[in-house]
């Protein structure tokens, strides 16, 4: 175990950051290729909206139609259990501040993740610790698991997510981080079982669906919990025009499907030019893939020179991660850069 440093905003470093590219590599070619993130490149295509919507604040009857819609996508047992946020980033503190209005103490995080779910943990008041094995979250008050997890794809069986949900202190919560579920089996999800009501499902919209700056994600809850993180998020979380894409997103079956597809093959295209170049994969999802090697530096350096944003890890330097491409021209620029490695 590995207690966690109180988390310092000047220290943290996200996927996604172009300003934070640009700056670093200011003769790269134009346009940046963001492999930072693990954000489908192929976005759902926006429905018409009308104007009203953003001229309105966002009404109860839409908001109720998105929660159905999330119920049938997630498996949710009723809307009841479902709140709807702008982004699963704004739940993590407040899931973490809810766990702690009923038992503050020892905060767990199956690691390496996500670090924003320890910084969460920390300002809620949680005592927090890092922990490398899931039989090590047994008697905790906050358990936290990202599943599949960010950033090498490690999967948690359902079983095993229950058994320790089971041997958490007495009020304590097991708080799972689907964010990037929709790729995985949905077998795998907890969804069904948050009606236990110590359990916490967390999902993301953006991912997915491509849409990151919607800002939109869920919560799914006992209840209970639900009302007390919806009157923390107060009146009017969500935008009308976030409502309405989420809803018309959420209920296309056939362009979910459509999508898994696609994506699992240009994950396997992905891993195939990866391995090419000599890099070691360790893991990764059909959105995502996780390498290892000595050069992770030159590499990520090389890459950026090029114009290609991969995401790397000061804890753990010999890592980085890589995006899916979108256009074919991004697939032949990170293949020309690959190739340069290579050699």
């Amino acid at each position: 175990m590995a207690m966690v440093p109180k988390p310092d905003a000047t220290s943290l470093f996200h996927g996604g950051d172009l300003t934070a590219a640009r700056q670093e590599f200011p003769n790269a070619p134009q346009p940046f290729i963001d492999l930072s993130t693990g954000i489908n490149p192929h976005p759902y295509p926006l429905p018409q909206l009308s104007p009203d919507i953003f001229a309105r604040l966002p009404q109860r009857d839409a908001l109720e139609r998105l929660l159905a819609a999330a119920t049938n996508a997630y498996g949710a047992p009723s809307p009841d259990h479902v709140v709807a946020a702008p982004g699963t980033q704004i739940l993590l503190p407040t899931v973490a501040a809810v766990s702690a209005l009923t038992s503050c103490g020892l905060a767990k995080i199956l690691g390496p993740t996500y670090a924003e779910h320890a910084g969460a943990a920390y300002l809620a008041g949680h005592s927090t610790i890092g922990v490398t094995e899931l039989a090590e979250l047994e008697g905790a008050d906050l358990a936290v698991v990202v599943n599949p997890n960010n950033p090498d794809g490690r999967m948690v069986t359902r079983s095993a997510l229950i058994a320790i949900a089971n041997n958490l202190r007495a009020g304590g919560l097991l708080v799972v981080d689907e964010a990037f579920a929709d790729v995985a089996s949905p077998d795998a999800s907890l969804a069904g079982e948050v009606a236990r009501g110590n359990i916490v499902v967390l999902r993301s919209f953006g991912k997915f669906f491509g849409l990151a700056g919607l800002r939109l994600g869920f919560a799914l809850a006992a209840p209970a919990t639900a009302t007390v993180l919806r009157s923390w998020l107060g009146p009017w979380a969500v935008s009308g025009p976030a409502i309405a894409i989420g809803e018309a997103a959420l209920g296309d079956t056939g362009w979910a499907q459509a999508t898994r597809a696609m994506l699992r093959r240009d994950a396997q295209r992905l891993e195939e030019m990866l391995s090419q170049a000599g890099l070691e994969i360790v893991g990764g999802t059909s959105l995502f893939w996780l390498i290892r090697t000595p050069a992770a530096s030159e590499l990520y350096h090389q890459l950026g020179r090029a114009g290609i944003f991969v995401r790397r890890f000061k804890e753990q330097p010999d890592w980085l991660r890589f995006g899916l491409p979108g256009a074919e021209g991004a697939w032949s620029r990170l293949g020309t850069a690959l190739a340069a490695f290579r050699q």
